[in-house]
């Protein structure tokens, strides 16, 4: 048995369906288990991360655990997951996470780092996924798109290297269920570094569009992103465009090397992804990048 959670976000559920063509037995943790779209072929158990003292019944007899780097007890997690017999882990982090460092970057950084050093200072088995922007981070820009053919962001000009969310959970598949990834910190990204921009015209081609981005500044930018988001986050967000407008992120082979295929692109994401650049809001709101 292989614990998911975060079972129905974009890369859990990636995950959990790759998981299951492979014929293995997969338990799926969501808050929600009512409102979950999730295979009829996995298990699914309600369990909230944030609550992991709950989980006991989720982890026992499971061998494996795709974990997300959420609900603020990575300790407890960790400690509970061993306890339960789980031998591998698979953690969901960030590219932000850096070794051999005494401060972390930011908020997002120092949050992520505490889950990995929870799991590595248990017995089991563990991989961490280090991902750069996740391509599916374009799907905030979805309501103005639907509105008109201008898109208010900041720093136009930051250049990561987007990862589709399928190439991420490929890894975590392997990682979960083939010996060799023991230790190892796994920073993917797409197979080239483009800017805010670039994402935008390349949605355009695939919804047949001309798009422009509009610059805003960033206390602009700041101020509408408290509105949903805690200011620790925006910071960290914010800071992180910031600094890649003058020096991009640098594309990593892991993928490729680890799964035996190129990464997808970002226009391959965006032609995949077409239809919620169409959609309504209420329609686009089931898709969130986020996982949950």
């Amino acid at each position: 048995m292989i614990v998911v959670t975060g079972a129905t976000g974009s890369v859990g559920r990636h995950v959990t369906a790759g998981l299951l063509a492979q014929g293995h037995k997969v338990r799926a943790l969501t808050r929600d288990p009512a409102r979950a779209s999730i295979p009829w072929q996995a298990e699914v158990v309600r369990g909230d991360l944030s609550q992991p003292d709950d989980l006991g019944d989720a982890l026992r007899g499971a061998r494996a655990v795709y974990l997300m780097a959420m609900g603020g007890a990575p300790r407890r997690f960790a400690e509970l997951a061993e306890r339960c017999g789980v031998e591998r882990i698979v953690v969901l982090s960030t590219s932000d996470v850096l070794d051999d460092v005494e401060r972390r970057p930011d908020a997002v950084a120092e949050a992520h780092a505490a889950f990995e050093h929870a799991v590595a200072r248990t017995g089991m088995r563990w991989t961490f996924l280090r991902p750069n922007e996740f391509a599916g981070n374009s799907l905030h820009w979805a309501p103005q798109i639907m509105a008109g053919d201008v898109v208010r962001a900041p720093y136009p000009l930051a250049r990561t290297a987007p990862i589709h969310e399928r190439d991420i959970a490929a890894v975590a598949v392997l990682a979960l269920t083939q010996d060799g990834h023991h230790g190892a910190k796994y920073v993917l990204t797409g197979p080239r570094a483009i800017t805010h921009a670039d994402q935008l015209d390349l949605i355009g081609a695939a919804i047949g569009r001309t798009l422009r981005m509009e610059e805003i500044p960033a206390d602009q930018a700041r101020e509408q992103m408290t509105r949903y988001a805690p200011p620790a986050i925006v910071e960290a967000v914010l800071g992180r465009l910031a600094a890649v407008v003058h020096q991009p992120s640098t594309p990593t082979d892991t993928v490729e090397r680890v799964t035996g295929r190129p990464p997808y692109s970002f226009a391959d994401w965006a032609r995949e992804h077409a239809a919620d650049f169409r959609s309504s809001p209420a329609t686009l709101a089931s898709t969130s990048p986020v996982d949950t």
